[in-house]
């Protein structure tokens, strides 16, 4: 039996398998990105993203494959006979050997053509199959390339088989998968780059925007508030200090530290009220005399940031090293007085009891 031989059967790609590729690519890129930038910034959740985000695109491919895998097995696969071209075993330990097959097809209803294939055939029955022998295989219609050898045709086959005599079809009347080519791999690493520009554009503020070298907080200004202190007090002074990287301009630390100097209800009159950074000092008035005195709970300390800020700004003083405020009322009125120090030399500012300021006396 002679069979027609005729041109190579069509290939074609399919936007679905380029929109595939894309899609493929962009879970790739955005996974391995989320891994890293997860990793660099300590966002755990974006870290956690990048492991989830294959095996859920995976799961999905899957579920969506079903129709199509159900639409395949439902297709009744033709029977035709092939000619072995030659055959090799490619590896395999078992009693079941990997042997790649080339084969000349000659189906009833059309022209035939040259497949390779690999198909696990027992070592027992590897002895059953030679070149120039024809054997029945079957294929889907749609997918000729997919040719598998019947190990067990039926007797009509068999008998076909055995009396049958093909012809080689020609090498370039040959079937296979269409090739995925260079548009695939394009579109793979376009959505691979896609991918790994989202995760990175979302997440940029986090990785270029880090300060890694902010300067520690000014003097005049700090923003470390603590109630962690040692209080000393007798019944002419008190002192309150504060640990390192602490200040009395951090909001409350004040109110606190004069709290414990006069806890216990009592009415503490004060000659002198100094604050510094770390170190709160306050001078009573001696008990049974009538000097007169003011009540360091009346103090507007709320205002006590304020006047330092001015002070170390606007006095002159550029580069402040040290500032005191002092409250006393030795002339009869309040009188707040902030003195700030720098290589510029010495500013002061005056404020009532109200913390507005009514003098100033600028470095110089």
């Amino acid at each position: 039996m002679t069979t027609p031989t005729g041109a190579p059967l069509p290939t074609h790609r399919t936007p679905v398998v380029l929109a595939r590729g894309l899609l493929t690519g962009g879970v790739v890129g955005t996974s391995l990105t989320a891994l890293v930038v997860g990793g660099i910034v300590g966002n755990v959740p974006l870290f956690v993203a990048g492991l989830v985000l294959p095996a859920v695109y995976g799961l999905l491919f899957f579920l969506a494959g079903i129709p199509r895998r159900a639409r395949e097995a439902a297709v009744v696969p033709r029977t035709a006979l092939a000619m072995i071209e030659s055959l090799e075993a490619v590896g395999g330990e078992t009693s079941d050997i990997p042997v790649r097959f080339e084969l000349t097809v000659a189906p009833d209803d059309g022209p035939a053509y040259r497949v390779e294939i690999t198909q696990d055939i027992n070592l027992v029955d590897l002895s059953d199959y030679r070149p120039r022998d024809v054997v029945v295989v079957q294929y889907p219609p749609d997918r000729p390339w997919r040719v598998r050898i019947v190990k067990r045709p039926t007797p009509e086959w068999e008998d076909r088989a055995a009396s049958a005599r093909l012809d080689s079809a020609p090498g370039t009347a040959r079937a296979a998968a269409p090739p995925e080519g260079c548009a695939f791999g394009f579109v793979m690493l376009l959505g691979l780059l896609l991918g790994a520009a989202v995760v990175v554009l979302l997440f940029r503020a986090d990785l270029f925007d880090r300060d890694d070298t902010a300067q520690p907080p000014s003097p005049a200004r700090p923003s470390v508030s603590s109630t962690s202190s040692t209080t000393v007090l007798s019944s002419a002074s008190g002192t309150v200090s504060l640990g390192p990287g602490q200040s009395f301009l951090g909001k409350g630390e004040l109110d606190r530290a004069i709290g414990s100097l006069t806890k216990g209800g009592a009415t503490h009159q004060a000659l002198t009220v100094v604050v510094r950074e770390h170190l709160l000092s306050v001078v009573f008035s001696p008990t049974g005399t009538q000097t007169m005195g003011l009540d360091p709970r009346a103090l507007p300390y709320g205002r006590f940031p304020a006047l330092v800020d001015e002070a170390t700004t606007t006095l002159g003083v550029h580069s402040p090293g040290t500032w005191q405020i002092t409250a006393e009322r030795l002339t009869g009125s309040l009188v707040i007085r902030v003195v700030v120090t720098g290589p510029e030399g010495t500013a002061s500012l005056e404020a009532n009891g109200q913390g507005k300021v009514v003098r100033r006396t600028p470095a110089g």
